[in-house]
């Protein structure tokens, strides 16, 4: 319950939509009621029609005799062919309004689930784009996808159905039985008997559908994995004949899922056969008994009454039929929120503090204090002191796993540190407002991270007010101008999914002019030229040291030779900081950096 509430919070305002969703349910179970009730006076008005004056019924809860007295007034004041018109008038007149007031309280029904739906995938999204990057390195991207694109389908069905499980169809059952009772009480007493075996029997076939929901989803994610994964590696899957492999793995998922889903189809589709069964083996044991009263002159109940409490009887397992098929969809619903609340309440969090400042200019630097950081129990960096002054360039080098890119990664706060402090003009990161410190920044990796979109707009990304004359200057600062001039619309080229139309230096151009454009005071470069032919790298370069005029520079090189003449070279080894100074300062050291200098330099 704890769960299927926390899924409600998302239907607020709930009384929006459930106050006239209830009033229009009432009056469409009266008037449903209605149609089946005044089967009595028509077949009364049809066959069994009678001069004979009929007592006016004392009190308007007497449903039943009240509508055949009227009939059989209309009998006696127009004709048989007259109260036949009389009824056929009334039947019509309520169906209209039971239909009418049906509709519009599945329009409110509908409004209610999209209403859900947005708040809850907004939530689930927002709380995605929250979290750090560390918790990506550990997820599926099929699982999250799946969670947030059909898991939240799943839910928002199962949350407001739960009006009709606990409103609509106990209010039809409840009209139903009354009428029932008020054409006998004996029968409806017999035929309360059977209905509870019916229940049980439906009830079991549903029992397992809950657990089956679960794998289901889980296998879906899986399977939504592998697809991402196949598309994302195409080049890869090919060029190592993996292809076949490949295919084996989603086609085991696919069967998997399959099962599952071919089981849960069996389960629900059985109950509506199996339900319609029970329903008319109930329906022909109350003939043969009611029969036999009224046969036997036993009950006070008349032929055109006993039709019509047959008519009535026949309907009451479809009530209680959409409270089972809705708690088996409460069932799968509530398995897929548990996974969607999973998803919103994962930590950590990476949000401003209470009482965080924006920081509206970069004036002295940025300095690293005793800064220790692991993920889950492996440090990556340990102890990390060290100072960036405004308007140098500082670079990171050392093996691979020492730290760097996790270095970098915590200035604009993608992830925190355990232990330290991270200080911008002497500022502690965690008393700055995040949007502040990352509009200071602007980041070129080392893999080109580009949208599906045109040219323009990618580079415009970070500045989408940006005009065509600063998004074309941006674009010449990085060397990117001429290439664009060439493609087929120019800067309203389609650049394809992640770039995949333009080559390795033309895609990193792109993102290097869009860095340019959001013109911030401090770079963080991570090894933006280390995938690229040696053409490509020198425009690459080129355009990086036009970017990096008069800034502050962080640069992680993979290519020692592009960082001799940074002002500060920081030597990274095992999380710890090996060596420190100038590119002659560490050659004359004769260290760990004189070590890589001269492994490139051999294997060049």
């Amino acid at each position: 319950m704890k769960t299927y509430f926390r899924l409600l919070s998302f239907a607020k305002p709930i009384e929006k939509f459930a106050i006239p969703y209830i009033l229009a349910t009432i009056l469409t179970v009266i008037f449903s009621t209605l149609n089946l009730a005044l089967l009595a006076p028509l077949l009364k008005a049809l066959f069994f029609q009678s001069k004979a004056p009929v007592p006016k019924p004392a009190s308007w809860t007497h449903v039943i005799d009240l509508l055949n007295y009227y009939a059989h007034q209309a009998t006696i004041d127009y004709g048989p062919l007259g109260a036949l018109k009389f009824v056929c008038v009334i039947i019509v007149i309520s169906v209209l309004l039971s239909n009418v007031f049906r509709y519009i309280s599945q329009r409110v029904m509908e409004n209610l689930r999209i209403h859900t739906l947005l708040n809850l995938r907004k939530s689930v999204f927002d709380n995605v784009m929250d979290l750090h990057l560390g918790y990506f390195s550990n997820e599926r991207k099929g699982d999250i996808i799946s969670k947030v694109a059909s898991d939240v389908q799943v839910v928002q069905y199962s949350v407001t159905g739960t009006l009709q499980v606990i409103f609509k169809e106990p209010l039809t059952m409840i009209a139903y039985l009354v009428t029932l009772f008020a054409l006998s009480v004996k029968l409806t007493l017999f035929s309360l008997l059977i209905i509870p075996v019916a229940g049980l029997i439906i009830s079991r076939i549903v029992k397992r559908l809950k657990s089956q929901a679960q794998a289901s989803h889980e296998t879906y994610g899986t399977m939504i994995s592998y697809l991402d994964e196949a598309l994302s590696g195409m080049k890869i899957i090919k060029a190592f004949n993996a292809t076949n492999y490949i295919k084996d793995r989603f086609h085991d998922q696919n069967k998997m899922y399959s099962k599952i889903i071919r089981s849960m189809a069996k389960r629900q589709q059985s109950a509506s056969p199996v339900s319609e069964f029970l329903g008319v083996l109930m329906v022909a044991g109350i003939v043969l008994y009611g029969g036999s009263l009224v046969i036997n002159h036993q009950s006070t109940l008349t032929a055109e009454n006993f039709i019509a409490y047959i008519a009535i009887f026949s309907q009451v397992m479809r009530p209680a039929k959409a409270i089972s098929d809705s708690f088996s969809n409460i069932h799968s619903g509530i398995a897929a929120g548990e996974r969607v609340l999973e998803l919103i309440d994962t930590k950590p969090l990476i949000k401003d503090a209470l009482g965080a400042k924006p920081i509206t200019d970069f004036k002295e630097g940025i300095q690293f204090k005793d800064v220790t950081f692991a993920y889950d129990e492996k440090v990556v960096l340990s102890h990390i002191n060290f100072t960036v002054p405004k308007g140098k360039t500082v670079a990171l080098v050392g093996p691979s796993g020492g730290g760097k890119s996790t270095m970098m990664d915590l200035i604009p706060r993608f992830i925190e540190p355990q232990q330290g402090e991270i200080l911008i003009d002497g500022h502690h990161l965690n008393s700055l407002t995040i949007n502040s410190v990352r509009s200071l920044m602007g980041v070129v990796n080392q893999e080109s991270i580009l949208f599906n979109d045109t040219i323009y707009n990618n580079i415009a990304f970070a500045k989408p007010e940006a005009t065509p004359e600063q998004v074309e200057a941006a674009a010449r600062i990085a060397n990117a101008h001429s290439f664009i001039e060439h493609t087929e619309q120019g800067y309203q080229t389609n650049i394809g999914d992640r770039g995949t139309k333009l080559s390795g230096g033309q895609r990193q151009r792109i993102c290097i002019a869009r860095a340019v454009l959001a013109n911030p005071p401090i770079m963080l470069l991570d090894e933006a030229t280390s995938a690229l032919d040696t053409e490509s790298e020198k425009l690459v370069q080129d355009a990086l040291n036009n970017l990096m005029k008069n800034r502050t520079s962080l640069i992680i090189a993979h290519r020692l030779s592009t960082i001799q003449s940074a002002d500060i070279i920081i030597v990274l080894e095992a999380g710890r900081i090996a060596e420190q100074g100038t590119h002659t300062e560490l050659i004359a050291a004769n260290g760990l950096y004189r070590k890589l200098i001269d492994m490139q330099t051999f294997n060049a």
